[in-house]
């Protein structure tokens, strides 16, 4: 067994829906995984029902050495670790703690866009639904888009919530 100072938290990229099964799977390999789940309503015509959504879409935490790392990605969804230059980005523990720490309280945690200056956005709720644009500020709550009109060329500048844009 290989000691644990020489395992890492790293971010395996998952298909699409598969966090889950990843997650259990790992388990029975005895291979340390960590999944953050947010509980969430979901409304359909007949009823509002609360279940558990990935807080990271497409993304599991994998405690793990570079002798594993082939058996974590022969799980069935898993695609890749994420790295640099072919290198897997270690993942800080403290960092893991933090998530780990507020899940367990069932502190209620959004995904929320990580945005900069110049990314293309659309706006997913409220009045300006379905408009897309450049940012050109972003604070803490929100971010200034400008609209292009190509037609009449010119540009309008409008502020949204940040928590209402997503990346296009």
């Amino acid at each position: 067994m290989v000691s644990p100072e020489k395992m890492n938290w790293l971010a395996l990229y998952t298909k699409s829906r598969h966090e889950k099964s990843i997650h259990l799977h790992l388990e029975k390999m005895r291979i340390e995984s960590f999944l953050p789940l947010r509980h969430i309503k979901r409304r359909w015509s007949d009823r509002t029902v609360t279940v558990e959504e990935p807080l990271f879409k497409s993304y599991v935490f994998v405690r793990t050495d570079t002798n594993h790392r082939r058996d974590v990605l022969q799980s069935k969804g898993a695609v890749k670790f994420i790295s640099v230059g072919g290198t897997p980005i270690a993942i800080e523990d403290t960092v893991i703690d933090s998530l780990r720490s507020f899940v367990n309280e069932a502190i209620a945690a959004d995904p929320f866009p990580y945005l900069h200056p110049g990314d293309r956005v659309k706006v997913q709720k409220g009045v300006f639904k379905g408009i897309e644009g450049f940012i050109m500020r972003k604070d803490d709550k929100k971010c200034r888009l400008v609209i292009v009109v190509d037609a009449i060329q010119t540009s309008i500048a409008l502020e949204v919530d940040s928590c209402l844009v997503e990346r296009v």
